[in-house]
């Protein structure tokens, strides 16, 4: 029997494959494999490896990644790969489950197709929107063409966004979704969650003002029961007070006024960059 994805992630032996150079903070890839020789690709970041930001002094990015996991799971909606906090080779950090995609070069990950579709999250000329997508801004590509930023208007990204409201994403680009091989849609990187104040930043501004249906309501008022019991006693130990209260109120107000919000004028309400 193959064990659970979590157990391999927690006590499987890390030996580190690569540095992903693209992150902003120390990432690695590696490998966890148990002592019967099962194993598991999955992202690395160790603490020591983050770089302090003045707006997210409490905590460590880790901890909020490993509780906006906790809410996924609190949720029922597996938007967040398997995430756990252990020691490695670099000291402590989080262990997060590696999404296999087409194409990216790992064994068990399909090739991509011949003829791709859009990304869920892509930039096009503002007359040739796909069929199915959402726009969310124009703008001028390097040559002063317009280009639209869109997003696909799927079930699985438009419960992402309704995620990233009720964790306070300041940080949803388009290179932090994942189309999963498994059909799966899933966002990583949730360093940059669940402050006290409001800093939603995304790209997934397509629904903005549209009511959010009653399947996902439902679990989103099962989950503000949970808040108070052993969930959020487990938030406890990476959040501060107010921000937990900050979360609570959030899922109350969604549920009371069932609406995707828009984006605040007076803010950067899309991050930078957008992938």
């Amino acid at each position: 029997m193959t064990p659970p994805t979590e157990e391999t992630l927690r006590h499987g032996a890390l030996g580190v494959l690569g540095r992903i150079r693209s992150a902003s903070n120390a990432t690695f890839l590696c490998e966890a494999q148990l002592a019967d020789g099962s194993a598991r690709h999955c992202v690395y970041k160790p603490i020591r490896g983050e770089r302090p930001l003045w707006d997210f002094p409490d905590g460590t990015l880790a901890g909020r990644e490993l509780a906006s996991y906790l809410i996924s799971e609190g949720l029922g909606w597996n938007l967040v790969p398997d995430t756990v906090i252990r020691d490695g080779p670099h000291g402590p950090g989080m262990v997060q489950r590696w999404v296999n995609q087409a194409g990216d070069g790992l064994a068990g990950s399909p090739e991509p197709t011949a003829d791709p579709e859009p990304d869920l999250v892509d930039v096009c000329p503002v007359a040739e929107v796909p069929v199915g997508y959402l726009p969310v801004l124009r703008a001028q590509d390097y040559d002063g063409n317009e280009v639209a930023l869109v997003h696909a208007d799927d079930r699985r990204l438009h419960r992402l966004a309704v995620f990233d409201v009720l964790v306070n994403n300041a940080d949803r680009k388009g290179g932090h979704i994942l189309a999963g091989s498994d059909g799966r849609v899933y966002g990583v990187d949730h360093g940059l969650c669940l402050h006290a104040h409001d800093k939603l930043r995304t790209v997934l501004w397509g629904w903005a003002g549209l009511p959010v249906d009653d399947d996902t309501l439902a679990a989103v008022a099962e989950f503000a029961g949970l808040l108070d019991g052993e969930l959020g006693a487990e938030l406890a130990a990476h959040l501060t007070d107010a921000e937990i209260t900050a979360l609570a109120g959030r899922t109350r107000g969604l549920l009371e006024n069932p609406v995707l919000p828009g984006p605040d004028e007076r803010s950067r309400p899309i991050p930078w960059p957008a992938f």
